[in-house]
């Protein structure tokens, strides 16, 4: 990761204050120089056109997959100790938050966000539709990192079902790479004997695991780089581990490695018969599966509200009342049940305010669409730049296996070196492909999410408990129990689609002359909000 903070000249008092923010989402871009001074040239041509004083700047180089940027926290903590710079300049949406934490975090600090690229200014006073369409973005950003997140566990399965362990290895084993090119693991030759004795200590059935730990730390079982010692519950998942028996398994399917073995099979399940003895329990009784238990806190103490069975087929619901939680009457709280059906019914109205009908979720797309053009060529740029490098290692590659036909370059240099820069197109393939199904999915992402809210009521009567729940956490937040009723506010953006829905259902009932679709979701929410 890196990131930089950058103090800007002293700001004049009488020219609004703002601050800088760019990020790029690789190392690669970084390097190449793709993104960053693009973003900084843009951003402060734009603050002089409009007359802002930069008074800081804050760069990020990392994926946003997570929260916790270095430099984005600077700037979260400099807003907030700097209560007269209230402007923000980011070049796009997705360069600020890439994912919902951020989005709030953001938005509690009520600052003025110029997306200049995408020529929108966002604030407190800023239209509905306009933060409508913001938050859909901001949770299409969201889906586009998990998508890439699901073409990077596409490409570990292949590599999996091709016998390769597609990850970190495991003590005893070291990644290296293959005579294809491809990354592979070995024995590590200190350790893994060590680790196949371990087997063999533990099979007998006559030591704890920590005593087998204390025998493998004597024979020098320790992690490679700190020289620290390997902790008993790091042994427990060695002997646990199917690994080390040649095979491995990936996303519950049983693959045969194309790595050396440590321990034989039958030596692997002696271990695992042990253990199983040794911690053992009783088996549990299968509970209930109750749709909306932890979903919802009690609104007198906080405490959860929990699902039980009475006469063994009604379920009810009713308030934990732990007594070191509750600050009233625990007791009190108890006493207050609710049947399931009144609350499905409950949060099945709530679901039904998001409802809107194929004229709007089409001007949507349209708005989304053209969103996303610019999101569309950088990754064409992307993939032109990993096309063209894939052709610059293909040429070495001729070029050098000519060099070995006229004898300039002995066959050992050939080898390493051609395989070296195959290695290289592989990855350049993978990021072309990852570039294309991203461009794709991007867009259709963000009309399924829309899809989902409007056919949120309809999926939730069909669902299991489970799903129910999914459904539930993914549309409302802060839900409570109140006297019997659910208590509950939509996430954003859902939030101004059923404020939305709401107001043009008022008005298309009303005795006025009716107006577009367009016209009432874009124009009369606004003149109607406080």
């Amino acid at each position: 990761m890196k990131r930089s903070t950058k103090s800007a000249p002293a700001a004049d008092p009488a020219r609004k204050q703002a601050v800088i923010y760019a990020r790029v989402s690789s190392k690669e871009q970084e390097k190449e120089g793709f993104s960053i001074p693009a973003q900084l040239k843009l951003l402060k041509e734009y603050a002089a056109a409009n007359d802002f004083a930069v008074a800081q700047e804050y760069v990020d180089v990392e994926t946003a997959k997570q929260t916790g940027r270095v430099a984005f926290g600077e700037m979260v903590a400099y807003l907030k100790a700097h209560p007269s710079v209230r402007v923000v300049l980011v070049e796009k949406t997705d360069r600020l938050y890439r994912n919902l934490k951020d989005w709030v975090t953001v938005d509690e600090l009520d600052v003025e966000m110029h997306f200049p690229k995408e020529g929108v200014v966002l604030s407190r006073e800023s239209r509905s539709s306009e933060k409508f369409m913001h938050g859909i973005k901001v949770l299409m950003a969201k889906n586009y990192i998990d998508n890439l997140s699901e073409e990077a566990r596409k490409g570990m399965q292949e590599k999996a079902e091709q016998g390769i362990w597609p990850t970190k290895t495991p003590l005893g084993y070291r990644n290296v790479t293959g005579p294809d090119g491809k990354k592979i693991i070995a024995v590590e030759p200190t350790l893994a004997p060590i680790v196949a004795k371990l087997f063999d200590w533990y099979a007998r059935g006559d030591i704890s695991l920590k005593e087998a730990a204390r025998k493998a730390h004597a024979a020098g079982l320790t992690y490679p780089k700190s020289g620290a010692k390997v902790p008993v519950s790091t042994v427990h998942t060695i002997l646990r581990n199917r690994l080390y028996t040649g095979w491995f398994e990936w996303n519950g399917k049983l693959i045969q490695g194309k790595h050396e073995a440590l321990v034989p099979v039958e030596l692997w399940e002696r271990v695992q018969g042990v253990l199983d003895g040794r911690f053992a329990s009783k088996a549990k009784r299968g509970k209930h599966d109750f749709a909306f238990s932890g979903l919802i806190a009690c609104h007198a103490c906080g405490c959860a509200v929990v699902g039980e069975i009475k006469k063994q087929r009604y379920v009810y619901y009713h308030c934990t009342g732990y007594a070191d939680k509750c600050q009233g009457n625990p007791a009190s709280c108890r006493r207050k049940y609710v049947r399931e059906e009144a609350l499905e019914a409950q949060f099945t109205e709530m679901l039904g305010r998001l409802r809107f009908d194929d004229e709007v979720l089409e001007w949507v797309h349209d708005a989304l669409h053209a969103s996303h053009a610019d999101e569309r060529r950088e990754h064409e740029e992307a993939i032109k730049r990993h096309q063209a490098e894939y052709n610059r290692l293909n040429d070495r590659i001729h070029a050098m296996y000519v060099d070995k036909l006229d004898g300039v370059v002995d066959r050992v240099f050939y080898d390493r070196m051609s395989n070296q820069w195959r290695e290289e197109q592989a990855r350049c393939q993978r990021e072309i492909e990852r570039h294309q199904n991203a461009d794709k999915s991007y867009l259709d992402e963000g009309v399924t999410l829309l899809d989902l809210a409007r056919n949120a009521q309809r999926l939730f009567a069909s669902q299991q408990p489970r799903e129910k729940r999914r459904l539930l956490n993914f549309v409302l937040s802060n839900c409570t129990w109140e006297y019997g009723e659910v208590v509950a506010t939509f996430r954003q953006p859902f939030d101004l689609l059923a404020e939305t829905a709401t107001v043009a259902a008022r008005i298309e009932a009303a005795e006025t002359p009716k107006s577009s679709k367009r016209e009432i979701w874009l124009g009369n929410l606004d003149s109607n909000q406080d």
